[in-house]
């Protein structure tokens, strides 16, 4: 009996191909609709791709965020070095999937985000990630050296957050609800700022 799977978000939802009059089998009408709505209303998805596993603890930061915003996303784990064959079709076939804007999390030989980038013109944003050596510095030259024509949007040393926003803001361009949400967080950021200002003036400036 012949199984397939679909992924949505960061996750995966099994049915059987041959059980087509079964309850399981809205999971492959819900998906059937999903990639129609978002190809009739051009809704772009995230994704975000780390070289291991180990680099998953600063990767949730982007995650969390993205949850936050209510962005759509999938996540991958490629290597550069260790699954070029994957990486590279994920990303010579971003664009027909539906990807708007990629965050790659590698360190070391951080070769991750330029690999991505010189297969696809979606936009791509590197992640250095600080080990054991050289304390990230390794790989943020890694990410952030690339030759000209292959353009790679370099966050700060295992800064996934500021790049889970940067890729908001892209995707922002042409998707106001996600630039409504990016200036309310901004608002609500200079308020906490303010409320802090406030505090530390009544208790200071007497």
């Amino acid at each position: 009996m012949q199984t397939r799977t679909v992924e949505y978000h960061n996750g995966a939802e099994t049915y059987n191909a041959d059980r087509l009059g079964s309850p399981i089998n809205i999971f492959y009408v819900y998906g059937t609709a999903l990639i129609f709505f978002r190809r009739i209303f051009d809704v772009k998805k995230i994704g975000i791709i780390m070289g291991s596993d180990s680099d998953l603890g600063v990767v949730e930061g982007a995650i969390d965020t993205l949850k936050k915003f209510g962005a759509e996303y999938e996540v991958h784990i490629y290597s550069a070095h260790r699954t070029p064959v994957e990486a590279s079709e994920f990303s010579k076939n971003a664009r027909k999937n539906g990807f708007g804007a990629i965050i790659c999390a590698a360190g070391k030989a951080a070769h991750l985000a330029g690999a991505i980038a010189a297969n696809t013109t979606v936009p791509v944003i590197g992640i250095p990630i600080k080990s054991s050596t050289l304390d990230g510095l390794d790989a943020l030259l890694s990410t952030v050296q690339m030759p000209g024509g292959i353009p790679v949007a370099t966050v700060a040393i295992d800064g996934a957050k500021n790049a889970a926003l940067l890729a908001l803001e892209i995707l922002a361009v042409s998707d106001e609800k996600i630039a409504q949400k990016l200036d309310d967080d901004r608002a609500e950021n200079s308020k906490a700022v303010l409320e802090k200002n406030r505090a530390v003036e009544e208790k200071y400036n007497k």
